[in-house]
């Protein structure tokens, strides 16, 4: 795989939980209308292995993900780098989200979704009809590829109209600094406190 410049990234899984739902597919886009799949292993520890998780072996993929001269763009990042952060032993940075994005802009909807956006923003339809579908399988149904790469294909022109509602609404550096710190989002969320804010006075 060649890519040129920033790159949108999203990923695949068993489920939501990701110290129990395994990672299966990483997928790739640099904005220029293709989509690059990377399925792994189905499984990536032994019964031997008495460790809490065992990373998978994808040095390529890794070494693109920690490439620090690019972006990663993602929709929803706080999952994607906490499961990769699991399975893949990475903390991913530097990262745009979309979804932070349009929450910081788009304050006149509670509408923030993938589909949601692309409709709006770009006037894509995007299916989520494979979303739920079992991707752990050996082999990926067309529809569920062709699912996968719609997920990235499109982050990078969102970036570029969200940018500009977020320069309009004067949130630039608020945005920078959510981002900045959603890998760390991930790390609370691995560490057990997914679901308790720690800045609450409680």
């Amino acid at each position: 795989m060649t890519f040129a410049g920033d790159i949108a990234v999203d990923t695949e899984a068993m489920g939501l939980n990701n110290k129990r739902d395994r990672l299966c597919l990483v997928q790739l886009s640099d904005g220029k209308g293709d989509a690059h799949l990377v399925q792994l292993a189905q499984n990536p520890r032994s019964s031997s292995e008495a460790v809490a998780h065992t990373h998978y072996k994808a040095p390529n993929l890794i070494k693109l993900l920690t490439d620090k001269k690019r972006t990663k763009i993602f929709h929803f990042a706080r999952f994607d780098l906490s499961i990769m952060r699991y399975y893949l032993g990475v903390r991913i940075a530097p990262v745009y989200c979309t979804r932070t994005a349009s929450r910081l802009c788009r304050t006149y909807t509670d509408k923030h979704g993938y589909k949601d956006i692309c409709r709006e923003l770009l006037g894509v339809e995007i299916s989520k009809q494979q979303q739920s579908s079992d991707w752990g399988a050996d082999t990926l149904s067309k529809e569920q590829i062709e699912y996968a790469a719609s997920d990235v294909l499109y982050l990078h022109r969102l970036r570029e109209k969200l940018d500009e509602m977020i320069a309009r609404e004067k949130r630039q550096d608020l945005l920078a600094a959510c981002c900045d710190f959603l890998p760390f989002r991930a790390e609370l969320d691995l560490a057990g406190f997914e679901n308790e804010d720690i800045f609450a006075h409680s």
